[in-house]
């Protein structure tokens, strides 16, 4: 697929709006639910609803595992020229087919938009010895291999946000004591149980167990303090160290051409929407939308430069 392809002139949406009718949309969600990308799919296509966008039904599917190439294997191989078949994924997908040596490529599937940035935190133990992101960079390179550290998917921004912490703070890359976990959730209870010394997550996952005085952040990935995190960025800290999880929509390999153009433009209208800012505001979202051939452009960009750092720090040949 070419994601430079032009999309269809705005002059056809009317024709498309009565002669593409959309009775039902298959969602996949290729991760566990509960977790950002089941949050992402579900609040967007609800808040599309609400917004009087899309009327239609919508069938969601969560096949998790590997970073979402799992799911997207799935949803290439179920829905390959589907008309109404999209997918959510993101940045952690883009290291994970490298990780996973999937064969799958982001090539395949028609770009309809990118949505958010989540940028990362990383936190501990309420009660753990580690106040501070530097004394926690001082244990790690003392003994990488004792310091269990978990979080997203093999080959995610959770491990490239580690990995790029370790380089920045004098740390042997390949010695780190990585451990995936299904779910934010579950990696908040490997700290709670101290089978992990310490998590990265995304802001929106581990908030509310910092607020309940869980755990405790240590720093963030974003390029500025986040609001209502009591924490400073990696870069404050002395790290330079900045990685966000972005989020987005996929359209069914071979999705015929007016199929596509409607849902790209239904994304721009959610973006722009009132609903859509409430579920930005509520869930901690940064808003970061780009659409259609532009986010492609972005895909095939994204996907050379992640590589380049999964190669950097050690993590792929």
């Amino acid at each position: 697929m070419n994601f430079k392809k032009a999309l269809l002139p705005l002059a056809m949406f009317a024709a498309l709006a009565t002669g593409a009718a959309q009775a039902q949309v298959n969602v996949m969600l290729p991760a566990n639910p509960g977790g950002g990308w089941d949050g992402t799919g579900r609040q967007a296509m609800q808040a599309m609803i609400d917004a009087g966008i899309y009327s239609g039904g919508v069938n969601f599917t969560n096949t998790g595992g590997a970073g979402g190439t799992i799911g997207l294997a799935e949803f290439k191989n179920s829905q390959s020229g589907k008309a109404d078949a999209l997918a959510i994924f993101g940045a952690i997908t883009v290291g994970a087919i490298d990780m996973n040596k999937s064969p799958i490529s982001l090539a395949d599937f028609r770009p309809i938009a990118r949505l958010t940035t989540e940028y990362d935190v990383i936190a501990v133990k309420a009660d753990s010895p580690y106040q501070t992101l530097a004394e926690f960079v001082a244990a790690l390179k003392a003994d990488p291999g004792a310091t269990a550290v978990g979080g997203g998917s093999a080959g995610g921004v959770d491990q490239i946000a580690l990995a790029l912490l370790a380089q920045a703070g004098d740390v042997p890359v390949n010695d780190l004591n990585y451990i995936p976990q299904a779910s934010g959730a579950e990696t908040v209870t490997g700290i709670i149980n101290g089978t992990l010394v310490a998590g990265f997550s995304g802001v929106s996952e581990f908030a509310q167990f910092a607020e309940q005085g869980r755990i405790r952040i240590l720093g963030v990935t974003a390029p500025e303090r986040l609001a209502g995190i009591d924490a400073p960025t990696f870069k404050e800290a002395g790290y330079d160290v900045e990685v966000g999880n972005w989020r987005g929509v996929l359209g069914s390999p071979n999705m015929p051409d007016d199929n596509y153009a409607l849902w790209v433009e239904n994304f721009k209208k959610l973006n722009e929407s009132e609903q859509w800012h409430k579920v930005l505001e509520t869930q901690g979202w940064a808003q970061n939308y780009l659409g259609g051939a532009e986010f492609g452009q972005f895909i095939a960009d994204e996907t050379v430069r992640i590589g380049a750092v999964l190669k950097d720090v050690g993590l792929v040949d």
